[in-house]
């Protein structure tokens, strides 16, 4: 039966992951794979969770299951340091998945279960993976507008205008910070707006909150969520660990089911737990202990907090360079959205042709829409890719 399949089209940035290891420069920059790198191009271990694991590996005497959702110890600390106190736990179902993609996965397929004719509305653009996973599961999938070539920020009238089309049991997926890939987000008075108009529609909200701690800081890029999960009667929020704790490789995501009745909390629990069990039983244990550890001892959790503090600074620092950079250079300040963003891309509004000749040229890889992954700079390469920037034309 296999002659039957078709070959599946490349993802482009583990394609462009490759065609940058084949480059023999050795001053090439990666701007495509989307994990933070320090000033010497390393992805580093977290000092608090380096500690976790070495207490772990200490104290640890079984590596029996956990549990369908996972150990209840890590939902209750990814549920406070996400949600806080917006909405009260007794509210939320939560269950432990194999990274963010895992939360998402299992986000769409709860959608199926309870509404197969819902369609999902999606930012223009979005993470290319939402899109593919959707077209995989043959759920409607429905663009609507959000970034604006011109000014690269938000276009929220035009966002606005295509989420009016929305209908009750439709879910519209929203990035809780940090979009990815435009870095372009909305300010609260904008995130009320969305509110009040998922209400007069009866949708649902799905809120991907993949980069909590890299944009303006932990509480502030938790006040989106915060504001939906206790402002509507249900929304599910799909969280990862990669990033905030650097365990990509770990793969510790967490699926939160919001509902106001109470009475709903334990049929979403037993749905998530059911979802887990038909797509792979008991998710991973590893780095979610590692989350349970970091976030419950008092220690560990300010290291980290500094830790990604220093994270996120390094990233606005870069972001602020290179704005500077590209303004001594092209003498215009149209590149000032670039310090306005947040998290760790931008889109810069290149070209694929500009964005070609900056690979070709200069050694500079980026996704070919123009997404670039901030973290892969340091202030040495900043004055490279600014000059890149520049001469290709942008």
């Amino acid at each position: 039966m296999f002659e039957t399949l078709k070959e599946q089209p490349a993802d482009k940035i583990l394609q462009l992951m490759q065609l940058y290891k084949e480059d023999p420069r050795e001053n090439k920059i990666d701007l495509g794979v989307g994990v933070y790198k320090d000033a010497s191009g390393n992805t580093p271990i977290m000092r608090a969770v380096k500690a976790a694991e070495k207490q772990l590996w200490e104290a640890e005497q079984t590596k029996a299951y956990t549990g369908l959702a996972g150990d209840p110890a890590y939902g209750d600390a990814m549920v406070s340091l996400v949600l806080g106190d917006a909405v009260p736990r007794s509210q939320v179902a939560a269950a432990a998945t194999p990274g963010g993609t895992g939360a998402v996965r299992q986000a769409f397929d709860m959608i199926r279960m309870a509404n197969p004719a819902a369609r999902v509305f999606v930012s223009d653009p979005t993470w290319p993976n939402h899109l593919s996973i959707l077209k995989h599961m043959q759920i409607e999938t429905v663009p609507y507008r959000y970034f604006d070539d011109e000014t690269r920020g938000v276009d929220f009238d035009g966002m606005m205008a295509d989420l009016d089309a929305v209908k009750a049991g439709d879910v519209v997926l929203v990035h809780g910070c940090c979009h990815n890939p435009t870095g372009a987000n909305l300010n609260m008075t904008q995130w009320q707006a969305l509110v009040d108009l998922l209400l007069a529609k009866g949708a649902v909200p799905m809120v991907d909150i993949a980069y909590q701690g890299f944009g303006d800081g932990l509480e502030e890029d938790a006040q989106a969520v915060r504001l939906v999960a206790s402002s509507v009667p249900e929304c599910l929020i799909a969280a990862s660990c990669s990033k905030n704790f650097g365990i990509y490789r770990e793969r510790t995501g967490l699926l939160m089911a919001v509902a106001q009745d109470p009475a709903k909390q334990k049929l979403n629990q037993g749905t998530l737990n059911y979802l887990n069990r038909q797509n792979f039983s008991f998710p991973p244990d590893h780095g979610a202990r590692l989350v349970t550890m970091v976030l419950t001892d008092g220690a560990l959790r300010a290291d980290w907090a500094a830790e990604l503090e220093e994270v996120r600074n390094t990233m606005l620092g870069l972001r602020a360079q290179l704005a500077s950079e590209l303004q001594r250079l092209s003498g215009s300040d149209r590149f000032g959205f670039i310090a306005q963003h947040r998290g760790m891309f931008s889109r810069i509004g290149a070209t694929p042709e500009q964005v070609q000749k900056m690979r070709d040229d200069f050694g500079v890889y980026m996704v070919g829409d123009s997404r670039m992954n901030i973290a892969g700079l340091n202030q040495s390469t900043v004055p490279i890719l600014a000059e890149a920037i520049v001469k290709a034309g942008v």
